[in-house]
């Protein structure tokens, strides 16, 4: 749901000034609120985790999690995307060092995890984006259905289910990940 401004264009200086930055992308310098839940908040933080230990461990770059954003495309100044959580590989970021605001790059990989006021509209136009700016793999995540789906820029997907596994690939060497370790919530262990 695009909400703010009729009129007046937000510039990602703008959207990194705001209290409540974290709360919005930017579509073309329209305020877009970022609708995610706490069960896909969770998955995020989930696979961040994962992925950050992984990646961490191996030296291989940053993992970034949904406050992070990032301008794909040249062409579009007043554009700023966040995946809920993404990477990038180390020798990609300026002085080997993230941006005080939002990085002038796309992420080597972007993962959006599915929440229940997502439109198949709005998540195609990111997934499009992500691919159309250099994103080598767009992870989709989907609690709900406990399933995942992997986008590739030549057009490939490849749907996996709960007892499949993401992995990283040539993109995050080494990392391999159940799909059931994102979509199956802990359970507190029983009293003995």
């Amino acid at each position: 749901m695009a909400i703010g401004f009729a009129t007046e264009i937000v510039t990602p200086e703008q959207l990194a000034a705001m209290p409540n930055r974290k709360d919005f992308e930017l579509v073309d310098g329209r305020l877009v609120e970022r609708k995610i839940g706490n069960k896909a908040n969770w998955v995020a933080s989930e696979l961040a985790r994962l992925m950050g230990n992984h990646v961490h461990q191996h030296q291989l770059g940053w993992v970034m999690t949904s406050e992070a954003g990032y301008r794909l495309d040249p062409a579009r100044p007043n554009h700023v995307r966040k995946p809920d959580v993404s990477f990038v590989r180390f020798g990609r970021l300026p002085h080997e060092e993230p941006s005080e605001t939002y990085d002038n790059l796309s992420p080597d990989l972007a993962v959006e995890v599915v929440s229940p006021g997502d439109t198949v509209q709005e998540l195609e136009e990111k997934i499009d984006e992500y691919l159309g700016a250099g994103v080598r793999e767009v992870w989709v995540i989907n609690p709900e259905r406990r399933s995942a789906k992997v986008y590739q820029p030549d057009g490939k997907i490849i749907p996996l289910r709960e007892v499949d596994e993401l992995n990283g690939g040539q993109i995050v060497p080494g990392l391999r990940c159940p799909v059931s370790a994102l979509v199956n919530l802990p359970k507190p262990r029983a009293a003995h």
